[in-house]
């Protein structure tokens, strides 16, 4: 909190990304949105290279992470009230939701084995590796462990990737298929606050009349994911992930 070249570079960063503002191009029938966050996530990747940060100044900025993400979760937490009656109707659907990220240990797990990832497959496969799953296989396994250089290296590039990947997706999803912005919306909720903004972000974009609705599912459905989310790791994904990593490690030792 005392470094202050830290916050002036900060504010510097996020002046020019607000100044460019949200950037918007046609991709066949859909459209893509490019938000400041992104090009503050790349100016700061940036900065890191040309010398402008420190290893020190990283640090410092990675431990303030949790406090402006509790700012912008206590932000999307006025926007729940007002649509809290379609929040409730909607909720078997936010709670089953969460089901959906065993889909990471099936198709995750198997590629993984398949570029030649031995137990780091467990680690970087049985979730999207966001601060409540690495800290899940840290307790379990160590983070100095194979699981725990998956985990972290999941974790890293989903920090840097992520938002991009979940933003792009979820414009194509809505303008490529018949899934409806609400359902678009509560899948948005993987657990990552910056993943979720940005894929409800571009979503907004699409259906601005559906700003507030959209935003509310988004958030309300990533708070349910770090509350059973955590859950489900410990209980389903990860001894799935462990249960299917045997299972095909031992089918490619024998070919």
């Amino acid at each position: 909190m005392r470094n202050i070249k830290l916050h002036v570079l900060a504010l510097i960063l996020v002046i020019i990304a607000e100044w460019i503002g949200i950037f918007k191009f046609q991709l066949g029938r859909g459209i893509i949105s490019l938000f400041p966050m992104l090009y503050a996530l790349i100016f700061g990747i940036v900065a890191k290279f040309v010398k402008v940060a420190n290893e020190k100044d990283m640090g410092d900025a990675g431990s303030l992470v949790g406090v402006t993400l509790m700012l912008l979760m206590a932000k999307y937490g006025t926007t729940i009230g007002p649509t809290l009656p379609k929040i409730i109707s909607a909720s078997p659907a936010l709670i089953l939701q969460e089901i959906g990220n065993i889909g990471t240990v099936l198709l995750g797990v198997p590629v993984a084995i398949a570029l030649g990832l031995h137990r780091e497959a467990i680690g970087g496969a049985h979730s999207i590796a966001r601060e409540p799953n690495v800290a899940i296989i840290a307790d379990r396994f160590g983070l100095d462990s194979e699981e725990g250089e998956g985990v972290l290296g999941v974790y890293i590039v989903g920090t840097v990737f992520g938002t991009i990947f979940i933003g792009l997706l979820a414009s194509l999803l809505a303008s490529y298929t018949p899934l409806h912005p609400y359902s678009l919306a509560m899948a948005s909720g993987v657990g990552s606050a910056s993943m979720m903004t940005a894929s409800v972000g571009a979503l907004s974009t699409l259906y601005p009349d559906m700003t507030e609705t959209l935003t509310a599912f988004g958030a309300t459905s990533n708070m349910l994911s770090g509350l059973d989310g955590v859950y489900l790791s410990i209980w389903v994904s990860l001894p799935l992930a462990e249960w299917l990593y045997k299972k095909l490690q031992k089918r490619k030792e024998v070919k």
